[in-house]
């Protein structure tokens, strides 16, 4: 390693490989690694069953060797691969197609439940004033049904990431310094909920381990926490009670400077600090100790956002250090699986939105400033560009990243479109192609 001063980032000496260079390689050569199935303790707990639950997974195992992203944009300004066509299933302000309802602007976290009848719903955060979350309803062949609401932009503020339950609901997180998670109804029957007992702070992401039913939760902040909330009623097998419970902020039983040295794979214990008050009362004029702050000893995260669980890994990214973080629920160790200052040129410039395939390819979309891509990380530590915004999308990011239960479709969104203007625009995309192995 050397630290280059004008960019002040570590680079490793050896390496000059440009970013097409890394797409084709992998992490294993830079002294990081493998996902999925290279970590040790990957039993029991998430769901990889291809979505047949409705977790926003689908497919059939792993991402086929897709190959590389075209050259030439097609007609909606995307790069795919050969074999791949998209079509906007929402655009901002307009009618989603045969129905009358209006797609929302900005849209950036999402998922896709399954339906009894073969269908899927894809549900969609909108990451500006008022805030709120709508849905598409598909029939088994992919054809929008109906387009509706499941929490009103009246209740909430600034819907940015989220996350599936196991039984079925969609958490929406608010991202401002006293946002809340929302517990919605995919299907649009239930009334949603909020829980401030999940924490009261600038929400990002949210996933549940099926096997204790606890909720873990990043915080978008330069100093953010990373949580987990226990349940004191996890009803395993049901919904979890959330009005009852503790929330945890972790810590990491390793010196700061080995943490933040790049491309360190080793595993590093943890243990979890109760916060005494996970919904403070903050304002101007109150004395409350804001949520992250309540723990000193706890591991300040630069910026946390998406997050996803399989086979009792938790997997979330970190925006301000461009890491890919693993915990192991059982060993109860984190590791970073990719860390961009490993790279001279890294092939992911920016982290944000993730999911996974039942193969245990982690996708991660691109935010702002960036490449603008979808690029999983295979198993192997190879790393595969999905798609990419092409330049009239400058300004814009990649966001809302998930596959049909059938796996025949990818839906991302691009969130500020061609205009860059938030509050105006985003399009909302479904890819369809030769997705998996066969």
């Amino acid at each position: 390693m050397q630290f280059d001063h004008r960019t002040g980032r570590w680079q490793r000496r050896s390496q000059h490989l440009d970013r097409r260079s890394v797409l084709r390689g992998g992490l294993l050569g830079l002294g990081l690694v493998a996902v999925g199935g290279g970590l040790a303790s990957c039993q029991g707990g998430g769901s990889a069953d291809g979505g047949t639950r409705g977790d926003g997974v689908g497919g059939r195992g792993a991402l086929a060797d897709l190959g590389p992203l075209s050259t030439t944009p097609d007609v909606n300004d995307l790069l795919l691969p050969a074999g791949f066509t998209a079509r906007v299933i929402g655009r901002a302000g307009e009618a989603v197609l045969g129905t009358s309802f209006r797609w929302h602007t900005d849209p950036d976290g999402a998922a896709v439940f399954a339906k009894p009848d073969g269908g899927w719903v894809y549900v969609s955060n909108r990451e500006h004033l008022p805030g709120g979350v709508n849905a598409i309803a598909f029939n088994a062949q992919g054809v929008i049904e109906r387009a509706y609401e499941i929490l009103p932009g009246a209740l909430s503020r600034t819907n940015c990431g989220g996350g599936v339950t196991p039984w079925q609901t969609w958490f929406s997180g608010e991202e401002f310094d006293r946002g809340l998670i929302w517990e919605c109804d995919p299907f649009g029957v239930a009334e949603p909920q909020n829980w401030p007992l999940l924490g009261r702070f600038k929400h990002e992401a949210a996933t549940v381990d099926p096997a204790a039913n606890i909720v873990y939760l990043t915080e978008d902040e330069p100093d953010g926490r990373f949580y987990r909330f226990l349940s004191d009623a996890p009803n395993i097998g049901g919904r979890a009670d959330l009005s009852r419970g503790r929330l945890q902020a972790l810590r990491i039983l390793a010196d700061a400077m080995l943490i933040n040295t790049p491309g360190q794979g080793s595993r590093y214990p943890v243990e979890w600090l109760d916060i005494a008050e996970p919904n403070p009362r903050l304002g101007l004029l109150s004395s409350a100790v804001p949520t992250r702050k309540q723990q000193p000893d706890s591991f300040a995260f630069n910026g946390g956002e998406g997050i996803w669980q399989q086979r009792g890994v938790v997997y979330f990214s970190t925006k301000g250090d461009r890491r890919v973080w693993a915990l192991d629920v059982a060993a109860q160790s984190l590791q970073v699986i990719y860390d961009d200052a490993a790279f001279a040129t890294p092939p992911l410039t920016s982290v944000d939105n993730l999911v996974m395939t039942p193969g245990g390819d982690v996708i991660v979309a691109e935010d702002q400033n960036s490449e603008q891509m979808a690029v999983a990380i295979r198993p192997d530590g190879r790393f595969q560009p999905l798609v990419q915004l092409g330049p009239k999308h400058v300004g814009s990011e990649v966001t809302g990243p998930a596959f049909s239960p059938d796996g025949r479709f990818f839906y991302f969104s691009s969130q500020r479109g061609t205009s860059n203007l938030v509050g105006t625009d985003g399009v909302t995309y479904a890819v369809e192609g030769p997705w998996w192995t066969t």
